[in-house]
């Protein structure tokens, strides 16, 4: 492919994403609308196990609505993202490929609305009890909201998105860019970045990275299965002297 080709191929791709990222932003601003609406009745739900809740500035109620709103509008417009994400990629595969899109495309949506709950019910819970355990009669826990949601909010999504590792990393095999023999022989490299996406993704506490890094192990492991369901078959050339 000559220069200008490339160079016109570069800004086709460069005018699909900003189209896919305009899409995105406006599903995501819309959902903000809704949730906003709504948000002191969300806010009521999701810190409902956390107890009584303080903010310690005038403008902390404010940020407090602003933050569960913002968080709940990323998980109210992630099916339209995920399928602004999956329609960029399908400009890159073959026609036989871009098939599988409307595979990935709900599958990813079910990983990350699994791993929003797993946080929501699992790990944001057991989190914070064991967090609160610490407390005692000369250190009293005076939590505040802001505090809560952002403890809430990152783990959520860091739960969400990388509960999408075994889609990745099959269809990563499906383009033949990683195998299972790769993944398997990778596997002590892949724990130490596990560790530290976990503690990069998570507030700085033991509890959550152990909560998310846990996980991550199977779903590394769970990859290497779907790596070697959805590889990429080597194409057999038929012997001529073979009837």
């Amino acid at each position: 492919m000559s220069s200008p080709e490339l160079l016109k191929s570069f800004f086709t791709h460069l005018d699909e994403l900003r189209s896919r990222i305009v899409k995105s932003l406006g599903a995501f601003i819309l959902a903000a609308v809704v949730c906003f609406y709504y948000a002191k009745d969300m806010l009521s739900w999701v810190t409902a196990s956390a107890g009584h809740l303080m903010f310690t500035s005038p403008g902390g109620a404010f940020s407090a609505v602003m933050n569960v709103t913002i968080t709940m509008a990323v998980i109210l417009a992630s099916p339209v993202i995920l399928y602004q994400v999956w329609a960029f990629v399908a400009t890159a595969l073959r026609p036989q490929e871009r098939r599988l899109v409307f595979i990935f495309g709900p599958l990813s949506l079910v990983l990350f609305c699994a791993g929003v709950l797993f946080a929501f019910f699992v790990a944001v819970p057991l989190a914070y009890k064991f967090l609160m355990s610490f407390a005692s009669e000369d250190l009293v826990p005076m939590v505040s909201v802001d505090n809560y949601l952002s403890f809430l909010a990152s783990l959520i999504i860091a739960f969400g998105v990388t509960f999408e590792l075994p889609l990745v990393l099959g269809f990563l095999a499906m383009l033949g860019i990683a195998t299972p023999e790769f993944l398997r022989q990778k596997r002590r490299h892949a724990i130490i970045l596990i560790l530290i996406v976990a503690a990069v993704c998570t507030p700085p506490d033991v509890a959550s990275q152990v909560l998310l890094a846990v996980p991550l192990l199977f779903l590394y492991e769970a990859g290497i299965v779907c790596a070697r369901l959805m590889q990429k078959k080597p194409h057999k050339t038929q012997d001529p002297l073979k009837i």
